[in-house]
């Protein structure tokens, strides 16, 4: 077990310099030597983890898709909400997240497969809408893919402008303002008048996933 838990953290050490050295040089002229020098690792723990640039690359942009796992709500227009605020939160406070997006926004990294955090949250946003649908809380016109596929242009637009103009400091307010002009067109005004989306409902969420269990 000891073994296993210290490959879990060499791995954890390595994804978190590799993010480092992505977000300040980018993708293209980040080199192995400087994620080794960054993570202090030698180069066959290294690639014991990872084969190649491009694999740790993926790992780093996997990051964006350890939102998974919200707590679950009664209602489900409140859980899209709470994976929006969420994200902006981690993108404001975790540098693997920040790097992670960079890499999936730069349209310069061509030979990396992009894709993937994309995809990931456009089907974590198409379950929650389709709960939410069969709850009866989305407009009659509502379609599921197309407004998923709103939801997460949206909020990628929104954390692209965020980062330009504040380096994302505003990225929270930014977040609320699309929920609350967004939400109206597809969600029922009742339920809509019971949704809470404070500017630091990223945070209270990131609280509730990270407290400590208690035993039963």
């Amino acid at each position: 077990m000891a073994i296993q838990d210290r490959a879990i953290r060499t791995r954890r050490t390595i994804v978190a310099a590799a993010a480092k050295v992505f977000e300040e040089n980018g993708y293209q002229a980040a080199t192995i030597m400087q994620i080794l020098k960054e993570a202090g690792v030698t180069k066959g723990a290294l690639y014991f983890h990872f084969k190649s640039k491009e694999d740790l690359a993926r790992g780093v942009l996997a990051e964006q898709g350890q939102t998974a796992e919200l707590p679950a709500r009664q209602i489900k227009a409140q859980q899209l909400v709470d994976l929006v605020m969420l994200h902006a939160h981690r993108l404001q406070t975790d540098p693997l997240v920040r790097a992670s997006v960079r890499l999936t926004l730069n349209s310069l990294e061509q030979d990396l497969d992009r894709s993937g955090p994309f995809q990931e949250f456009g089907e974590i946003c198409r379950s929650i809408l389709t709960a939410a649908k069969e709850q009866g809380e989305l407009l009659p016109h509502v379609d599921v893919a197309e407004a998923s596929d709103v939801v997460v242009g949206s909020f990628g637009g929104m954390q692209a402008m965020s980062e330009a103009l504040t380096g994302y400091q505003d990225l929270n307010l930014r977040a609320q303002s699309l929920v609350r002009y967004l939400l109206p067109s597809i969600v029922v005004p009742s339920v809509l008048a019971a949704l809470v989306y404070d500017a630091d409902r990223g945070s209270r969420v990131h609280e509730e996933m990270t407290a400590p269990q208690s035993e039963p």
